[in-house]
Formats: C-alpha cells, structure tokens, sequence
C-alpha cells in the first residue's frame, strides 16, 4: 500500500464545494486518510492504491487548474494507516495561529535534498528544525535547534525570541544570518521562513520535500539523519528506509514512545504514559480505561473495536 503526503498554498475559492467533490473522488476510489482545507491551500495524506492516489491528485490539478503537478512524497505502509476518509475545512492547513503569513506570496529559498548535507555543513549556517519536541526526540539533523515546542502554534514565540536573541548577539547584522529550515514535509517550513522574512531575515532557506523526500532521494552512504522520522498516521514514526519504524504512539497524549517508555510503570496502554501521567484529568482518564476494555473485549470475540477516540 502506498501512502502520500502532499500540499499547496493557493488562493482558493468556493472550498464547500472543492471539499464535497473531493471527498467523493477519494471515496470513489476507496482511498483513506485526511486533506484538510483552507482558504490558504490545501494539506493532505493518502493511503491506498498507487494508481488511485495518482489519479485524485491529477484531479485536484485540473479542477484548480494547477500550473504545475502536486509535489507529492511517498512512503509504503503494510496496511491502512488511517481508518477513513476525511476532508475537514480549517482556517489554516497547517496551523501557526497567523493567518496573516502567506507562503503563496513570499517563503524561504528551497534547498534540494541533494544539497541538504552540504548546506547545514558550512558551520555559519544556523539549522532549526521546525517540528515539535517530541518530533524532535525521534529524531533530526546534527547540530539542529530544537524549538522546544509541543504544537506548531507556539513556533512564533521562538522565531520572535529568536531573532532577539540574534540581534542583541550580532546587532544588524542578525538580518543577514542564514538560516536552513526544515521539518516532516515541508508544508510547516513554507509558513515558518515566510515568518522568518517578516521578521526581517534576508538570508532564509529549507529543505524541500522536507525529511521525507530526503530520506527518498539521498542515498544510505550520505545520509545524516539521525533516528527515525515522526509520521502523523498509525505508523508513528518511518525509519530511514522509509519502513514503519519501532515507535508506539500513546492513545492519550498521542506522543510516541520508545521500547524504554514501553517499560515503565507510568505506560498503561490506551491509557497513559510517561509523558502524560501527570497531565491526565481523572475524567478522561476514566473514559481512556473504559475504552482500553472495550478493545480487549472485542479482540477477545475477534472483532476490532472502531469506536470513539476520545
């Protein structure tokens, strides 16, 4: 089974009728998985049958009359990673809470994957990885800042923080430091260097394609990516073969875990973690532990439960 992450930043118009169109072309062709949609663009992942991803995305470019084709990254997947199809209308297809920032009209210089390790090398280049911390603990390049976020709305704050921090250090001169950006897809740094700009950096770069066209294009003798890469579907994480890798994710927090977290007395599947065990509201935890024994009640008469996700 093949599963592809895509996206593009447009200006896109009369999206109730895009979203009911391209629900139905995506069930049409028994396809599972999420593309959300906005005024901004549209950001999606797909699982199903390599033929039938092919044709819904050669839809999407005719029916918005595309100039060019999707930049697509695919991945492979044992079975389904998602359970069903959904097409969500958002106000942003990926969210940092400033809607106001517009990739389709000014972002960061793409650096080919193929120039990636060359690039983040030159020891004047300051690398941030855009993703979440707990991305980040799955995973990055060397010498990458950890932005110490736990969702991408907070990525702001570090930018602003940043280029303080950078113009007290270096005074005018901060607007001229380069900067490589990168994340899972790409969609994430298109919003991040067009805030960069904006906050007066001249010099700003990211990875096109994001991790995953890296992992795909650049061979296992040159590869610099250090651990697994967060995926955000039932895989948890990919490895750097592009094979579902060896994370679990938490049913609570939905943070992934190592074969270490596995262990601990705090991870009690479908209900908590080490991560979550003191974040969880009684309440919740309560509905968690009911539906962990609804699971184990229908693997027992060899049903798979499907019901709520809390």
């Amino acid at each position: 089974m093949k599963v592809v992450a895509f996206y593009r930043f447009l200006d896109l118009e009369d999206i109730d009728s895009f979203r009911v169109d391209l629900l139905a072309e995506c069930r049409k062709r028994s396809l599972l998985g999420t593309i959300l949609i906005a005024t901004e663009g549209f950001n999606g992942t797909l699982a199903g049958r390599e033929g039938a991803i092919s044709d819904v995305l050669m839809w999407i470019e005719k029916r918005l009359s595309l100039d060019k084709p999707i930049d697509a990254r695919w991945t492979n997947a044992e079975r389904a990673p998602f359970r069903r199809m959904r097409v969500p209308l958002k106000k942003e297809i990926v969210t940092l809470g400033r809607p106001d920032i517009r990739p389709q009209e000014k972002s960061g210089s793409y650096v080919e994957p193929e120039d990636w390790n060359r690039f983040i090398d030159d020891p004047d280049v300051l690398v941030i990885d855009t993703r979440n911390h707990y991305e980040v603990e799955v995973g990055t390049f060397p010498r990458a800042i950890d932005p110490g976020t736990d969702s991408f709305r907070q990525f702001a704050n570090f930018a602003e923080k940043l280029a303080d921090d950078l113009a007290n250090e270096l005074g005018e001169s901060s607007k001229d430091k380069r900067i490589a950006m990168f994340c899972t897809g790409g969609i994430r740094c298109e919003k991040a260097t067009a805030l960069m700009l904006e906050l007066g950096f001249n010099d700003v770069h990211h990875l096109h394609g994001g991790i995953l066209k890296y992992l795909q294009n650049v061979p296992e003798e040159h590869n610099r990516w250090d651990g697994e890469c967060f995926v955000f579907d039932t895989r948890v994480a990919v490895d750097r073969d592009l094979a579902e890798g060896g994370y679990v994710q938490c049913h609570a927090c939905r943070r992934p875990l190592s074969s270490e977290d596995l262990l601990s007395p705090n991870y009690r599947e479908g209900v908590s973690c080490p991560q979550c065990i003191n974040e969880l509201d009684p309440e919740r935890a309560k509905r968690l532990e009911e539906r962990r024994k609804q699971v184990a009640l229908a693997a027992e008469r060899g049903d798979k439960h499907i019901g709520p996700q809390d």
